[in-house]
């Protein structure tokens, strides 16, 4: 997987691009991507969206 702080948009392929963790789609070039950080004994975890309806589906 790719750095989640580079610039997604750019010389990503679908084999390193992060993927949606409700769907399961690649994410790439997508201007729906979200993000969501949180602290979590004291390490950084994230997730990737492809949509705000998928984040909002989400249930982890």
């Amino acid at each position: 997987m790719v750095d989640p702080t580079s610039d997604l948009g750019t010389d990503v392929d679908e084999s390193d691009a992060p993927t949606c963790a409700t769907c399961g789609d690649p994410i790439v070039q997508s201007a729906t991507h979200r993000v969501v950080t949180w602290i979590e004994d004291g390490s950084v975890r994230h997730r990737h969206f492809c949509s705000d309806d998928c984040r909002d589906a989400y249930d982890g």
